[in-house]
């Protein structure tokens, strides 16, 4: 009978399979719900508001535009202080930090929190995307479908990184192009064939429900373009890879810079968007192409139509104002940014090129297309999701050659300038590197203060080999304690062996002294060091047990890591993310 109903039953893949298919149906919902909110944000406050205080009239009325931005983040206030740390700034890295290394818990509400936060920022004309944002909003989804079926961790990476190829898929109604986003970028590289089915299915059907509510055509039209001399054109488009990497590597690095001098700016944390807002809004009186996602003028520049001075200043000028639009604490994503600076990067090249050489290169608008493409890769380290993007939006076989080489060109360039894309710098600066494995980061984001043994058992360094053998004969698990100075200062550590070879000495035994045999060069961790590190020492040295003290420079010993620890907390740690215990111990151990 049972077996008869275990047929009946579906099983885990078709499971997977059915839950795939319901996330993929609500990404698609939500992206509805995303742009409408936004539309009706722009619609409301930046249109009526642009009338309102008669900007287009020109003149002194045209430096009030940024008080339509202000407005925004003056609306942003009391969200980020009803849930602070989750509204404000570029929240992108944090979401692949829960998804990657933290058990992939997404709360209910950063669904509508990310909806709100992110049409106030750019429905007001704020410098940042929504398709990072959605991403995020489609892998909460995927998430609360985990916790309420309660699937193991692995399962709930994969149900997560399905709504964010679903959300990304119905934001571009580019199906290829979600499923790589969610392969490259949300799972970093580490996808297995099993999940494929899982994003390909949320994102062939959150792109039915995007075409059923907008249509078949994609994000921005690309006009018909193809290679007129390619033995001219491969060439030039190899150059603007080059380009796009070295630029790709600046805007990684600014966007970082004016995040940090947001964060050490001394005015009151909901002020600092007020003030970006103002930046920005400056930077939009001059050049208004910066505001929002910028896909209106990504179109022009498409169709050729972009005049080339613009084009290059406008480079500049989107770097800048997204860089202050969310270093400041606006809320929004960097994907339109990355497109908006591909294409003018593009537009301007090959602005160039076909003034030298017309009757030897394409329109300008067709290095805008590749440009798009590469910039993307170059920026996100993405190479497959840009090439399909674009190739999804062009459906032309001839200008995928160029966008090919240039986005595989621009990511080489990029990540050997810069190792980290502009959504894993904050793992490299915490010591994570994300490229090595997923136990090893794990390893790398435990801190050694969450695990160490604050019950030590210490011993002065006057103290006689007598006492020191008291010590040991009461000792529980440990025959390893840090020796101490008269001020309370670890001078260095004594342990069984040291004592060994004079056991058999009545008189050192109660003449020597135990600063006299302990081991003064001595390694020693802090609470801030992580647990890659730890393993690493306990290998190379050979031992049990490590002191951790304060300071590298302050030695004061605060408690004691122990091998045994770390092990469990690791073991620990692979159980709650769902990772399998045999193949991690391999790697770490």
């Amino acid at each position: 009978m049972k077996r008869r109903i275990k047929k009946i039953l579906p099983g885990e893949n078709s499971k997977m399979v059915v839950t795939a298919a319901a996330i993929g149906l609500a990404a698609g919902c939500a992206n509805i719900v995303f742009r409408t909110v936004t539309d009706f944000v722009h619609e409301h406050i930046f249109v009526r508001g642009y009338e309102l205080l008669a900007i287009n009239q020109g003149g002194w009325h045209a430096f009030l535009l940024p008080l339509i931005l202000v407005t925004g983040m003056l609306l942003l206030i009391p969200l980020s202080l009803l849930f602070p740390g989750e509204i404000n700034g570029y929240g992108f890295p944090k979401f692949l930090r829960k998804v990657n290394l933290e058990g992939g818990y997404v709360k209910l509400r950063m669904i509508i929190l990310k909806i709100l936060s992110c049409s106030l920022t750019i429905g007001t004309g704020g410098s940042a995307g929504v398709e990072g944002p959605i991403a995020q909003v489609g892998g909460a989804l995927g998430s609360q479908v985990g916790q309420i079926t309660r699937v193991s961790g692995s399962r709930m990476k994969i149900y997560i990184a399905a709504g964010c190829a679903g959300g990304v898929a119905a934001m571009f109604n580019a199906p290829i192009a979600g499923v790589f986003f969610a392969a490259e970028i949300v799972l970093l590289g580490t996808y297995e064939m099993g999940s494929f089915a899982a994003l390909v299915i949320s994102s062939a059907l959150a792109t039915v429900v995007s075409r059923a509510y907008y249509g078949a055509s994609p994000a921005f039209p690309i006009p018909p373009y193809h290679l007129v001399n390619p033995l001219v054109e491969v060439p030039l488009y190899i150059l603007m890879g080059v380009m796009v990497g070295i630029i790709a590597v600046i805007y990684i690095r600014f966007f970082y810079a004016v995040r940090d001098k947001f964060a050490a700016l001394p005015i009151h944390p909901q002020l600092k968007p007020v003030v970006g807002a103002v930046l920005v809004g400056t930077i939009a009186v001059f050049f208004p192409q910066i505001m929002g996602d910028g896909y209106d003028y990504i179109e022009t520049v498409l169709d050729g139509n972009g005049v080339m001075t613009v084009m290059l200043l406008l480079i500049f000028m989107k770097i800048i104002a997204t860089s202050i639009t969310l270093g400041a604490g606006g809320a929004g994503g960097v994907f339109a940014p990355s497109l908006f600076i591909g294409a003018v990067i593009g537009g301007s090249f090959g602005g160039i090129v076909h003034n030298l050489l017309p009757d030897y290169t394409a329109n300008p608008g067709a290095y805008a297309a590749v440009g798009i493409g590469a910039f993307l890769a170059a920026a996100t380290h993405a190479p497959l999701t840009a090439i399909f993007l674009l190739f999804e939006m062009t459906g032309n076989y001839l200008i995928i050659i160029p966008i090919m080489l240039a986005s595989i060109i621009g990511t080489v360039v990029a990540s050997r300038l810069n190792p980290d894309s502009i959504d894993t710098v904050d793992f490299s600066r915490e010591g994570i590197d994300v490229h090595e494995g997923r136990e090893t980061a794990i390893m790398k984001s435990v801190k050694v203060g969450k695990v160490i043994t604050e019950d030590v058992d210490f011993i002065s360094e006057r103290a006689n080999i007598n006492h020191l053998l008291q010590i040991f004969s009461m000792a529980k698990d440990s025959f390893y304690f840090p020796v101490i100075d008269d001020s309370g200062r670890m001078v260095g550590v004594v342990s069984l062996q040291d004592v060994k070879n004079i056991l058999h000495d009545e008189e050192l035994r109660l003449n020597a002294r135990v600063g006299e045999i302990c081991a003064r060069k001595v390694v020693v961790l802090t609470p801030d060091d992580n647990l890659y590190t730890a393993m690493t020492l306990f290998d190379e040295k050979g031992i049990e047990e490590i002191p951790v003290v304060e300071a590298a420079d302050n030695r004061w010993v605060i408690g004691m890591l122990k091998r045994r620890d770390v092990i469990a907390t690791y073991n620990h740690e692979l159980l709650k993310r769902g990772i399998s215990e045999k193949r991690a111990e391999v790697r770490i151990i």
